[in-house]
């Protein structure tokens, strides 16, 4: 008779020799990958000051001293970044409203993005945004999904859209987890409490569709192993930046030296079963240029940020990019 050990082994060789079949009678079909990314573009803030949003400090005669030639140099650097990720779909965070985004879109000519946002309730003002290329994405729908914490306090929303690739739906969701400010361990019952709105909001959709093909993209303000992350497994959801963990000067955010994977790409297993759309094998990247992160000094291998405090840096972003590649399998006869 087979023990319980036993028999989670066969069950797990099994498993793991239907896969190995399904692979050999698949192909990648003709269409061009859909290439993702995601980028925290560190405060992209217009010259206004908003009487409802704490934004004073990024607008003319603001503690920064802000021009119209900063904000425009800004703008220049921000769509240096979206050239060299060159996707069809971004998901981006910390961008202030529509406006800074038409902007950097028309810095960026040459893949006229179209844009899904909404403005939220965070009181810094700052959303989640998607740039797609239409010749890539057919938008279907999209909607914010209201995020408030355990205190009442309401943060940014979370993106998501819904949308066409090689005729199948494609689920994102953009995401801005809330920060360490105040102490790692006091913020973490809010991403546990954004984590729980996101599994919800993952578990209708599978409710619905248990096929459904469901990719996360976003600042998470965690690692791929710590415990808000993990919860997302309770959804089948699952970081392709965890095999990234612990190796040497491998992160997308530095803090006290240390480099941290904040910056993930997380999917269903409606994208990894090798049916309909799948993640290109070995796709998952940072975009880690020498350009992108400070060379002496200090502060030597952090991100080159474009603020520091109140001082002009004129750098990029205190975070780097990531990508992935998306392709469309067939099954052969």
């Amino acid at each position: 008779m087979f023990n319980k050990v036993s028999t989670n082994f066969l069950l797990s060789r099994t498993k793991a020799v239907v896969l190995f079949f399904l692979c050999l009678l698949t192909k990648i079909s003709a269409e061009e990958p859909l290439s993702v990314g995601f980028w925290n573009v560190e405060n992209l803030f217009d010259l206004e000051n908003h009487p409802d949003k704490n934004d004073d400090e990024f607008a003319l005669g603001g503690r920064k001293n802000v021009t119209k030639e900063i904000y425009n140099k800004k703008i220049k650097h921000t769509a240096e970044v979206l050239e060299d990720l060159n996707v069809d779909v971004l998901g981006l965070c910390e961008v202030e409203n529509k406006q800074v985004l038409i902007d950097l879109n028309n810095a960026y000519p040459k893949r006229n993005y179209k844009i899904v946002h909404y403005e939220s309730p965070d009181e810094r003002g700052i959303d989640n945004a998607l740039f797609y290329d239409p010749n890539k994405f057919f938008l279907s729908s999209s909607r914010p999904i209201v995020n408030v914490l355990p205190s009442g306090d309401k943060t940014r929303d979370i993106l998501h859209v819904e949308g066409i690739y090689g005729g199948n739906l494609l689920h994102v969701f953009v995401n801005h987890w809330p920060s360490n400010y105040g102490g790692k361990e006091k913020s973490i019952p809010k991403r546990a409490s954004t984590a729980k709105v996101l599994i919800r909001e993952v578990l209708k959709i599978m409710e619905l569709d248990s096929g459904a093909e469901i990719l996360l993209v976003g600042d998470f303000n965690e690692d791929p192993n710590d415990p808000n992350i993990e919860l997302l497994l309770e959804a089948d959801l699952q970081s392709l930046m965890l095999p990234m963990v612990d190796k040497p000067k491998t992160g997308t955010y530095v803090y006290r030296g240390k480099d941290y994977l904040y910056d993930q790409i997380i999917v269903n297993s409606g994208l990894r079963d090798k049916k309909g759309l799948a993640i290109l094998d070995n796709s998952v990247s940072i975009l880690d240029q020498p350009k992108y992160r400070q060379q002496e000094g200090r502060y030597a291998h952090y991100p080159f940020r474009f603020w520091a405090g109140n001082r002009l840096l004129g750098g990029y972003s205190d975070h780097l990019a990531v990508k992935i590649q998306i392709v469309k399998l067939i099954i052969l006869n």
